[in-house]
């Protein structure tokens, strides 16, 4: 387009997130309360900027078997964040925990359920005046919802092998179901991972690599935090949730051979996950905001996840980009995500994890560290948004299937932003 002409005049506002004057609803598979920012969190809190953004917390795919230690954390967890119901956050967007029943298992439980979340969201309709909003799917429970909104454009968010989830006793074929529903009503399948993007058939298929707050990682913090000052190094350090990803027998092994090394532990525990040996350091969860004055302690920052999980396997822990943004050294299981990510230790067995670590604790260099935060360094959450604002963009414009703002662009260089649809 001339860049003196006027826009078409069914083109959305541009900002410099792409889009402005929307209602986006995004049903996400997390809650915004008890975890860490995932890639909804980071890209929404920015494009709430200038539109009308409601984040629905986790519309839950079922409870574990009554039998799993964590059966009743789970329910106390979530009926406090029932309490809160809608509520606004600093970020200026609305975050909604909708009342429901763990009764997936069942049409009248789906039904119910439905009927349940439809008459919370008119209600939360009345009190905003939202139309035809935005919707973005990112967990297939949402499924039975999505029609009755109307939205102007779905998007299905995919960043897990969903039916392949532990915590979980509903029947795979039911989350299967859903899925499958939901990439065939959507203007766009976004993939957050390689290994699911690769194995996909979607001919709307869209590659939305996950990102890094940069500044948040790579900045020293001020002051130490004082709880962990006293603890032995080297330090090998963990943060995010703690449940059956956990390769607890690798960890226990390394323990007992390498006694002088230190572990530190932060985030939310499963019951699943037991400690046993003395320099493992549990502290609990900690602010994101005060991330920087724990990992300052650091050595050498590990992802000691299962190499037996099918769910595990399809993993893209942002965790990993931002250990990277820190400049501290990386070692962490075979992710297919990152097998071929610049800068990061891959280890196969304990022999491995031991050697990598040692390597690291003997060779880093000042060098290594300012390479490390290369990788990742353009790879922002600010980029992230900016492209699926003008990818919603485009969709508005040219229509919820039009497959054109799908197609991948050329490859990146590694030390470049890690580009979006570019796969090998």
């Amino acid at each position: 387009m001339n860049p003196n002409e006027s826009p078409p005049m069914n083109q959305p506002p541009t900002t410099g997130f792409g889009i402005s004057g929307q209602t986006i609803i995004c049903f996400a598979g997390e809650d915004w309360w008890y975890h860490h920012p995932h890639s909804k969190n980071h890209i929404l809190k920015r494009l709430a900027r200038q539109n009308k953004v409601l984040f629905v917390n986790s519309l839950t795919m079922g409870l574990p078997s009554f039998s799993n230690p964590d059966f009743f954390l789970k329910i106390r967890r979530k009926l406090r964040s029932y309490m809160r119901w809608l509520r606004k956050v600093p970020e200026g967007l609305y975050v909604m925990t909708p009342v429901s029943f763990p009764l997936y298992g069942s049409s009248f439980g789906r039904a119910l359920n439905r009927w349940l979340l439809l008459i919370q969201l008119r209600l939360v309709a009345l009190f905003w005046g939202f139309r035809k909003p935005i919707v973005w799917v990112a967990i297939p429970s949402a499924a039975d919802i999505v029609k009755a909104l109307k939205p102007q454009v779905l998007l299905y968010q995919v960043s897990d092998k969903y039916e392949a989830n532990e915590d979980s006793a509903l029947s795979s074929d039911v989350i299967r179901t859903w899925d499958q529903q939901l990439k065939q009503q959507a203007a766009v399948v976004m993939y957050s991972g390689r290994k699911l993007f690769q194995e996909s058939d979607s001919p709307r298929r869209y590659f939305l690599e996950q990102a890094v707050d940069f500044d948040h990682f790579a900045s020293e913090a001020g002051q130490p935090a004082s709880e962990i000052a006293n603890i032995p190094r080297p330090i090998l350090g963990y943060f995010g949730y703690m449940d059956y990803v956990m390769d607890v027998e690798l960890m226990e092994e390394v323990a007992r051979r390498r006694p002088e090394w230190h572990w530190l532990l932060i985030g939310g525990k499963s019951n699943l996950v037991q400690f046993n040996s003395p320099n493992f350091h549990y502290i609990g969860p900690k602010p994101y905001a005060d991330l920087p004055k724990y990992l300052r302690h650091i050595d050498v920052c590990v992802l000691p996840w299962s190499q037996k999980n099918t769910f595990t396997s399809y993993g893209s822990a942002i965790k990993v980009r931002e250990y990277l943004a820190t400049g501290k050294p990386v070692v962490i299981s075979p992710l297919y995500e990152y097998l071929e990510t610049p800068g990061v230790h891959i280890y196969r067995s304990t022999d491995e994890f031991i050697s990598a670590v040692e390597h690291s604790l003997r060779n880093d260099t000042q060098t290594d560290r300012a390479f490390r935060q290369s990788v990742v360094r353009n790879c922002t959450w600010d980029v992230r948004a900016r492209e699926v604002g003008e990818l919603i963009k485009k969709l508005l414009v040219s229509g919820p299937h039009d497959a054109r703002a799908t197609q991948p662009r050329p490859a990146a260089n590694a030390e470049q932003e890690f580009a979006p649809n570019t796969l090998p």
